[in-house]
Formats: structure tokens, sequence, C-alpha cells
């Protein structure tokens, strides 16, 4: 296992237990978020980094009962977590890294990333590997459930030109990863970019 995965698994896997406790009102922007993504009735999704699994209840409630729901996180201990809530109910729990995911390219409709960007060690290489496994027109949503400047204020730093999720960085990311973006929003209660599979 890489350094950059060693670091992502201590940090997540000490948060774990108390993860859910420490954002509970977070459900309804992720319900939000997912609406957004326009799913349909058998759509076939992946939460990509999926924590505890926050977004899986309402992915599910997308796509129903004949619809695909994965969620696939680099920690176990955030696994666990996610089935401890019940959440594996509502879609195949994976034990896996998002830049190799065991998934056949052009399988899925639509990826959801929270808070994932910004853990990624190779972002281009990484979201290349989402766009491979979505279909042609398939849609990303990359979410958190507050926007750049509070989530700075909370974690005591203020926002750097260099960030990953600044308009003007993200967009040309993610034009050379194979997607297009096509929404972009930045507020205090959310952060959401909206892209689709350009392949």
């Amino acid at each position: 296992m890489s350094d950059d995965h060693t670091h992502v698994q201590e940090f997540f896997t000490a948060r774990a237990a108390a993860w859910d406790r420490r954002f509970p009102d977070d459900g309804p922007a992720y319900a939000a978020a997912v609406a957004e993504l326009g799913l349909r009735e058998g759509a076939r999704v992946l939460d990509a980094g999926c924590g505890t699994g926050r977004a899986l209840p309402p992915l599910r409630a997308a796509v129903g009962p004949s619809g695909t729901v994965l969620g696939a996180d680099l920690t176990p201990a955030m696994l666990r977590e996610a089935a401890r809530a019940g959440r594996g109910r509502d879609g195949t729990l994976l034990l896996t890294d998002v830049s190799a995911l065991p998934l056949r390219s052009g399988s899925l409709d639509a990826v959801f990333a929270a808070g994932l960007i910004a853990h990624l060690p190779h972002p281009a290489e990484n979201l290349r590997e989402l766009a491979r496994v979505a279909r042609p027109g398939g849609v990303l949503a990359l979410f958190h459930p507050i926007g750049r400047a509070a989530l700075a204020a909370r974690q005591g730093r203020s926002i750097t030109p260099d960030d990953l999720r600044a308009e003007p960085n993200l967009r040309p990311l993610l034009a050379g990863s194979g997607w297009r973006m096509t929404s972009y929003v930045d507020e205090d209660a959310r952060f959401l970019a909206l892209a689709v599979h350009a392949g």
C-alpha cells in the first residue's frame, strides 16, 4: 500500500466511529445533491469514497429496487460503520481503491463523490478512472455538505489559490480527465460540481 493510502486510511480509521455523530445534520444536503444527478429508476451508480455510506439511502431511493448502488471506500473502518448503520441494505459495499475500481468500463450511469477530491493522491488519474467506469453521458457529482470557505473556517485555515475545488482549477482538471463540467455551486451550505462524461 502506498504512503498516500496509508495516510488516508489512518486519518479515516481514527474518525470512523464518531463520523456520523460529528455531522448529524448532513442528510438533507446529501439527498438534495443526489437529486441533482437526475437518476432514473434502474440506473447504476457508484458512491466513490462512500465513507459511512450517508449517500447510499438517497441513491437507492433515486434508482429504486431495480437499480444498482455501489459504495466504494479504501478504509475498512468506514465500511464497518456503514454496515453498522444498516446502509449495506441500500447498496453493495466494496473495500477498494477508487484509482483501480473492479468495474467494467462504461458500466455506470453516475458517480457520486462526497469530500473525495481532497483525498485523491493523483486527482487527474483518479478522475480518469471514474470516467472509465462511467458510460458516455454519465454524470459525476463532486459534493461537500459545506462550501469551501465554510470548510476552511471550520478547519482554521484560509482558502488558497491552488485549491483543487476552485472553479478555475477544477474545470480544466475535469476536462483533462474525460469530464465536462456542467454546473458549479460553492455556497456556505454546500459545494456541488456536476460534470458529464465526455467519452
